[in-house]
């Protein structure tokens, strides 16, 4: 049995010992910290790739992501590539990270998510709207036949076109431009994925689809947005199908509510 002093005493050690220990390892972490966001390239191959790992088997596939090409592909294609350098430690994070100019990166299970939705088939024709860093527009070009790409931002088309050609992806045209209400210049399209989110949907990207082509974008206004997947039949004809909840960042001069004034 412990007397009340001497329990008192080991409380005032071990107090002292964290204490001490704290002024030791804190500045040593902030310097590990700051290390790792300047850059992930000194980080051994072993780790990225058990980060990856736990990437796709804590975050995708909890969010019913389990279809074999898709996660085959995320395993494959490098996204650490395609974040902003500062960010790269971030690369396997759940978060929607920055990319400047006020864009950010969909978050991993979305891109993957959205991905598998589409079902793209290696013959089909699709239209990105927003390219931002382009690793969907990578992803999307691993599956499918062509892609194009538009971001209204230059320099993220600049950026994208030098870290697909990295990658060797050359089936995409990239362009700079203002798609957030359509983009018919090579419509029409098999697939369509709008990678901000609208407030309504303009129908001007229903009419650009083939029959049979898919069109998936989150639509509404934070926090209550739904991504919605529209399938164009045969006779022209649209479904639209309610997906999930989700709340990402807005694609720039997007179609806006009608706001009505008594």
């Amino acid at each position: 049995m412990f007397t009340l002093m001497e329990i008192w005493d080991n409380c005032k050690q071990a107090a002292a010992f964290f204490k001490q220990r704290s002024r030791l390892e804190i500045p040593f972490f902030n310097k590990q910290l700051s290390a790792m966001n300047s850059s992930a390239n000194s980080a051994p191959r072993m780790d990225i790739e058990h980060a990856r790992f736990n990437m796709v088997e804590q975050q995708i596939r909890p969010w019913d992501v389990l279809d074999p090409a898709v996660l085959d592909l995320l395993m494959r294609l490098h996204r650490e590539d395609f974040v902003p350098e500062q960010h790269r430690a971030l690369a396997f994070v759940d978060m929607e990270i920055p990319l400047g100019h006020g864009e950010t990166m969909l978050s991993p299970k979305l891109e993957a998510r959205m991905l598998q939705e589409l079902g793209i088939q290696r013959g089909d024709s699709i239209l990105e709207v927003g390219t931002g860093s382009g690793y969907m527009t990578a992803l999307l070009a691993s599956l499918g036949r062509h892609v194009y790409s538009v971001d209204i931002v230059p320099e993220f088309t600049r950026a994208a076109a030098v870290r697909l050609a990295a990658h060797g992806i050359n089936n995409v045209t990239l362009e700079t431009g203002d798609a957030a209400r359509g983009w018919d210049k090579h419509g029409p399209y098999d697939v369509i994925v709008l990678t901000g989110s609208v407030p309504v949907l303009p129908e001007s990207f229903q009419q650009n689809l083939n029959p049979g082509g898919r069109l998936l974008a989150v639509v509404g206004t934070a926090p209550a947005m739904q991504a919605r997947l529209i399938t164009r039949a045969e006779g022209g004809a649209c479904n639209a199908v309610t997906l999930f909840e989700t709340c990402t960042a807005p694609l720039k001069n997007a179609l806006q509510l009608q706001r009505f004034v008594f």
